[in-house]
């Protein structure tokens, strides 16, 4: 029994036509660090990579989302995520017109004290719109900004790593 790990960099993500998070690229004091900045206000921005499930074995799927605040040092940060599955050759389903599982979201907290500190926020992805092995995959990822009465830190939560996690047995 093994873990596969996939992990995606920001440039790997296709961005929403209607509200998309901005890309950015800071040059940093000794690297530079990219990342998809999600905004604070009341819509969500949304972003989606694609990927096969290859070795996918059974059970949920493991989210993993590296963020920071662009500025802020205080406050809630709500992270969805919405999971599709295609089985290519047996599935009838229009790509073009595949639907969504139901989300799966988790709110994380700023930990205070440095307004760029690194975060780590993990969602586990229970609805799995029947996945199988080796299946066409896409992944929905978004800030819940709207939810203003959760997500409440203020500014852009930047998002410079993505990793999903599952059983290959």
């Amino acid at each position: 029994m093994a873990t596969v790990y996939l992990q995606f960099e920001p440039t790997a993500f296709k961005l929403d036509p209607t509200n998309p998070p901005q890309l950015v690229f800071t040059a940093g004091s000794n690297f530079p660090v990219d990342g998809l900045a999600f905004d604070g206000g009341s819509t969500d921005e949304v972003a989606f990579v694609k990927f096969r499930a290859t070795d996918y074995g059974s059970g949920n799927l493991t989210l993993d989302i590296d963020w920071y605040a662009d500025s802020a040092s205080s406050g809630n940060v709500v992270w969805g995520a919405q999971f599709a599955a295609i089985t290519p050759d047996t599935d009838s389903q229009d790509v073009e017109t595949k639907a969504f599982a139901t989300a799966n979201t988790v709110t994380d907290s700023h930990l205070g004290t440095t307004g760029q500190r690194l975060h780590r926020a993990t969602i586990t992805i229970s609805n799995l719109d029947s996945l199988a092995a080796n299946d066409w995959c896409i992944l929905k990822i978004y800030r819940d900004a709207s939810d203003t009465g959760t997500d409440t830190m203020t500014g852009d939560a930047i998002i410079t790593l993505l990793t999903v996690s599952y059983s290959d047995t």
